[in-house]
């Protein structure tokens, strides 16, 4: 039955996940998109780079682009969504979306694929930090929001698990463009979703402050280059200026940008409130989420099979733990963060991850056994802390800014992953003498390796734990701070809406 938008702003908040089906359908089809995409395509690169004659580097981007334009783009459509609507943007993205997917069907050179990637990264930008920002603001409980964020991003990750086989089987029966026509029906079904789930935007609850495009200049610009920094240090080698150059540019943006935003009347992002406990421990939960993650995987593959001699098909299922974990983890979610509360399950969660990089760089050398306990306990803890953290920072921002803050936390997300990469490659070129990727090491480029993951697992270990630490220090006046304006701010807003409904 169709629901006006009309009796879609008159109704009172869902009481239950129930109550939202068809909204959190919608947005879990948004998230499931962001998961599948990349992981659905990377089984095809071979088939894709003999249809197209595509070389190495063009194959990179294929892959590259997307997660390059993704990153670099959350924070401005961010801003965007929470100035203009973040239905509307979602909206919008979703339609670019499902455009950009039926393009492949056309396209003859790699070229052209990466064009279409690019605006795929572009449709991601505008939709997946629209998701969790309106699936927070669907709920005035912060136990539902919970455990729909957690709902919204199961989903994602079974999508990220069966993405390869399911890549692998369609391929076996049709050409490979089918694997991105498969995002039209996705985006057809999240927009059917969110324009029946989910009021229009409430004008009310919008900023109309003036948009500052320097910063949103300057910010996108240290955002990309910090992306593309990583891949130029794995591919180029520390030795190479390319990859040194991009970095410096990266930092001389990013300094550029604070300043920017200290001194703007109406910035992109108000220094202030990234000042605030729940924002600044969120984002730094986050960000060493990110580094763990996207570290330990690089490590623990080139283990496997450089060092171990294991197949990719046998590195592929030593990867288990970590998705058996991410997938099924979802269920104990939410009774741990109701046992142990918001703030406490985010910093617990945060130092599990920290625990499992300490147990791969200490004993991952000594057998298989410690590697699947560190995926475990890295996967257990970025489970629960991609929850809480977001939303810790979503109750710390004011209701003006929800989209930009899951801009924010995903930024942190992608540019600490990239930060986790570049640490291990450039350690790993400046330790191993040759070529790691070729056959028959001698034994001292097998103590030259081993070394190098060791270092570098101790690396990424302190680094992740200095950011928890600082998160924890921070997230201390959390209480504090929610129990002084941000509370006045919340009860304000939320006495703003109830007096609307009574006037209507």
């Amino acid at each position: 039955m169709f629901v006006s938008t009309y009796q879609l702003e008159r109704r009172p908040p869902p009481q239950s996940l129930r109550a939202a089906w068809v909204a959190l359908t919608g947005l879990s089809a948004v998230f499931l998109f962001e998961m599948l995409d990349n992981s659905i395509l990377t089984v095809a690169l071979p088939t894709i780079g003999r249809d197209l004659h595509a070389s190495t580097v063009a194959l990179q981007w294929v892959t590259g682009a997307y997660a390059v334009v993704f990153g670099g783009l959350m924070l401005a459509f961010g801003a965007i969504a929470d100035r203009f609507g973040r239905r509307r943007i979602m909206l919008l993205g979703l339609a670019l979306l499902g455009a950009a997917s039926l393009a492949t069907a056309f396209v003859t050179t790699a070229e052209q694929l990466v064009g279409v990637r690019v605006v795929t990264g572009v449709a991601a930008a505008m939709t997946t930090p629209g998701s969790m920002a309106l699936a927070f603001r669907l709920f005035h409980d912060d136990g539902l929001r919970v455990r729909a964020t957690t709902l919204i991003s199961t989903v994602g990750l079974v999508g990220l698990a069966i993405g390869p086989p399911v890549g692998g089987l369609l391929l076996a029966v049709a050409p490979w463009q089918v694997l991105l026509l498969v995002n039209v029906p996705i985006a057809v079904l999240a927009m059917i979703g969110v324009r029946a789930g989910i009021a229009a935007d409430d004008p009310a609850d919008l900023h109309r402050d003036p948009a500052d495009l320097p910063g949103a200049a300057l910010g996108t610009a240290a955002i990309v280059l910090a992306l593309v920094a990583p891949t130029l240090f794995v591919n180029d080698g520390a030795g190479s200026w390319a990859p040194w150059t991009v970095t410096a540019a990266a930092a001389a943006s990013a300094f550029a940008f604070v300043r920017r935003e200290r001194a703007a009347r109406h910035p992109l992002l108000d220094p202030h409130l990234l000042a605030r406990p729940l924002v600044a421990g969120g984002l730094a939960y986050k960000a060493a989420a990110g580094l763990a993650t996207a570290g330990l995987g690089y490590l623990v593959t080139l283990q496997l099979q450089l060092d171990w001699g294991w197949t990719p098909a046998l590195a592929a299922v030593g990867m288990l733990p970590q998705v058996v974990v991410l997938v099924a983890g979802g269920a104990l979610v939410n009774p741990f963060v109701q046992r142990a509360g918001l703030e406490r399950a985010a910093w617990l969660s945060a130092s599990a991850v920290v625990c499992g990089l300490a147990v791969y760089a200490t004993l991952g050398r000594f057998g298989y056994v410690w590697v699947a306990l560190a995926l475990a306990l890295v996967a257990a803890g970025m489970r629960v802390v991609g929850v809480v953290a977001a939303i810790n920072v979503l109750r710390g921002l004011p209701q003006n800014r929800t989209t930009i803050g899951v801009a924010l936390t995903d930024t942190a997300t992608e540019v600490a992953s990239g930060v986790g990469i570049a640490v291990t490659g450039t350690l790993l070129a400046a330790l191993f003498t040759g070529a790691v990727a070729t056959a028959n090491w001698s034994p001292a480029q097998t103590a030259q390796f081993r070394q190098a993951v060791t270092i570098a697992g101790l690396t990424l270990t302190v680094v992740a734990a200095s950011l928890v630490g600082w998160g924890i220090a921070r997230a201390r006046g959390a209480a504090r701070d929610q129990g002084g304006h941000l509370g006045h701010e919340r009860t304000g807003h939320e006495r703003t809406g109830h007096e609307r409904t009574s006037v209507e």
